[in-house]
């Protein structure tokens, strides 16, 4: 635009005859007035999440992932895994606001072939033997009861020995990481590592023994916000925090909540969480989430553990993260 025309357009907006035409005139130039849009621009008066909290069963997902293994080779799929949608309109495939979470399932003598995305991953081994996993040329383990990790970028392969259906959670942080319009993705050129090393101990892997060995040295929140809790170190994978507990059977957890979104898969036993107005009865293998600022408090009607996913790490790094306890 010529400069004469652009100054005949300063003066047009400058002398607008009334709201109507400067809000007409602010739209030609892509901006809009602030104090029309209080309600996406202004701080909110108090947090609230879309997202509510929500609960899988393992056993019903169990039998899906079953059905397709009957039904869907990977050769087609890739990944035969069942997302964990959380059950309000609108907001896609996505377990909470910045995580997401799956069961997957691989068949005896079943390979899903090697690729790369942003995004961190890992896993929680829910029932499996003779399952592997291949980061970046390491072949480790998946064993029941195990934590394997992924962290962004890095190539990773499954593969399965064993002679019955290996299960397991998926837990990422794809809405997060789609959120920042970062999301890369990228399949090898070599679908499968030729000569990967095998290893046991790695970084990337959290055997089942370990952990309890962990957990056995572990000792209750003095306030009463959790049982015996160790952190799975995951300095790869900044923006996750990744924790086991142990709740003793008639154990109940202080009602709290956080800046927090958290997914729980867990790992042993039965119980139930209430968050917020919800009850969510959960036994082994069943994921729950809980969005940011929704209170919750667990009791355990037997010995349980819990795996816990969330974005505590990076709430706290970005100076987000509040606390709050009844």
């Amino acid at each position: 635009m010529a400069d004469g025309a652009i100054s005949e357009r300063i003066e047009t907006i400058r002398n607008v005859p009334g709201l109507d035409a400067l809000y007409a005139e602010t739209a030609k130039i892509s901006t809009a007035p602030g104090w029309t849009r209080r309600d996406e621009t202004a701080p909110a008066d108090k947090q609230q999440s879309d997202y509510v909290p929500a609960h899988w069963r393992y056993d019903l997902c169990k039998a899906a992932l079953d059905a397709a293994g009957r039904l869907i080779d990977v050769s087609l799929a890739e990944r035969r895994n069942l997302v964990m949608v959380n059950p309000i309109p609108g907001k896609g495939v996505m377990t909470t606001k910045t995580l997401v979470s799956a069961y997957q399932m691989i068949l005896p003598g079943e390979k899903a072939p090697s690729h790369r995305h942003t995004a961190h991953a890992l896993r929680v081994i829910i029932d499996a033997h003779g399952a592997y996993s291949t980061v970046d040329g390491e072949k480790t383990p998946m064993e029941t009861g195990d934590v394997v990790l992924t962290p962004g970028w890095c190539w990773h392969e499954h593969g399965h020995d064993g002679d019955a259906p290996a299960y397991w959670f998926d837990g990422l942080d794809v809405p997060l990481v789609r959120g920042l319009e970062d999301m890369f993705y990228q399949d090898n050129p070599v679908r499968f590592d030729p000569n990967p090393k095998e290893v046991t101990t790695s970084p990337y892997r959290f055997p089942r023994d370990e952990i309890a060995r962990r957990l056995d040295k572990a000792i209750a929140d003095n306030e009463g916000f959790h049982g015996p809790r160790i952190t799975l170190e995951a300095p790869t994978m900044p923006t996750m925090t990744l924790t086991m507990e142990r709740l003793a059977a008639g154990a109940k957890t202080r009602r709290q909540r956080s800046t927090t979104n958290r997914v729980f898969c867990v790992v042993e036993g039965s119980g139930e969480t209430v968050a917020g107005k919800e009850r969510l009865p959960w036994q082994r293998g069943d994921i729950f989430a809980i969005p940011t600022w929704t209170k919750f408090e667990h009791k355990a009607t037997s010995d349980a553990q819990l795996f816990c996913m969330s974005d505590e790490a990076l709430m706290k790094f970005a100076r987000f993260y509040k606390f709050e306890a009844d």
